[in-house]
């Protein structure tokens, strides 16, 4: 009985002392409603009805969420949503607990104050590109501010800006404006780009074509100078050896004009000496052919 006596008082002081402390959590004994120390995260204990926990005390990263409407430089009305991620610093708890009552009242107002200070030194387009300046703004601010109290600030983001309604909707009629402008202009270019292509393919096929024709050209007159110095080996000279290649020419188209049905080609002079001259070269041609079927003896007897 007697150890049973002294067990309770025990167990009693046990159960109403001992207290667990959470990760990432601190907590604040007090005694007699005067501080007394800061217990960390595991198994703590206080003196029962002497020792009190004021408060807990979270050292998690904690994030809020600011709407400001505020006014640019081009007298447009507009809403930032604002993002600020925050801690209590672990060496500072006690400056966070006892300093400042109501922190996220606190950061409200200086996020209201940086960005009332800041965007109306810009136009609304500023304000777009600019965000990550007004966050970063927000952000210093906010750092040197809240330090004292024992807040850290990790980061503050502009998630959002809204434009006033009717400026929004002009917005919007201008980026569609500029879609179409740009839409337009892809096509243009896109046309550009195919004439110009097209015209050096068609440029390249006539220079190949050129090149062709060129060539062929070079080899007829290579045959014909082949021609004259075979005729002139047999003993014919240039003017005949010439009339004898024309006249050649001239029958060997008319053969081919003629072997095709469908053909209603006629060849006419085109002025009255016309078949006179062919006359003259016919003849030739004909003593140049003769030249070339006499045999070596009688040329030379001749000459």
């Amino acid at each position: 009985m007697e150890n049973l006596f002294y067990l309770i008082p025990i167990a009693l002081i046990l159960y109403f002392g001992l207290f667990v402390v959470n990760q990432q959590t601190t907590a604040i004994v007090e005694r007699f409603g005067k501080f007394t120390s800061i217990r960390q995260s595991g198994l703590q204990f206080k003196i029962p009805l002497v020792d009190k926990i004021s408060g807990r005390v979270s050292l998690k990263i904690q994030q809020l969420d600011v709407i400001v409407e505020t006014k640019t430089k081009d007298d447009v009305f507009v809403q930032l949503k604002i993002s600020v991620q925050f801690q209590i610093l672990r060496e500072k708890v006690y400056d966070a607990f006892y300093k400042l009552q109501n922190p996220h009242d606190q950061i409200t107002a200086y996020i209201f104050d940086t960005v009332r200070a800041e965007v109306p030194k810009m136009k609304l387009d500023d304000v777009f590109e600019k965000k990550d300046d007004i966050a970063q703004a927000i952000q210093r601010e906010l750092k040197e501010s809240m330090l004292a109290y024992g807040y850290d600030i990790v980061k503050a983001l502009v998630t959002d800006i809204d434009p006033d309604a009717q400026v929004k909707e002009a917005m919007n009629r201008i980026n569609a404006a500029e879609r179409e402008k740009l839409a337009a202009q892809f096509e243009g270019d896109a046309q550009r780009i195919l004439i110009v292509e097209r015209a050096k393919a068609e440029a390249e096929s006539k220079r190949l074509q050129g090149m062709g024709i060129a060539d062929q050209r070079r080899e007829i007159a290579r045959g014909l100078e082949e021609s004259v110095d075979v005729l002139n080996k047999a003993g014919i000279n240039s003017q005949e050896a010439s009339a004898l290649i024309v006249i050649t020419q001239h029958y060997d188209t008319l053969q081919s004009i003629g072997s095709d049905t469908n053909s209603n080609l006629i060849l006419l002079p085109n002025n009255p000496n016309a078949a006179s001259s062919m006359l003259n070269d016919m003849v030739t041609s004909l003593v140049a052919a003769n030249k070339i079927n006499e045999p070596p003896a009688l040329k030379r007897n001749k000459e």
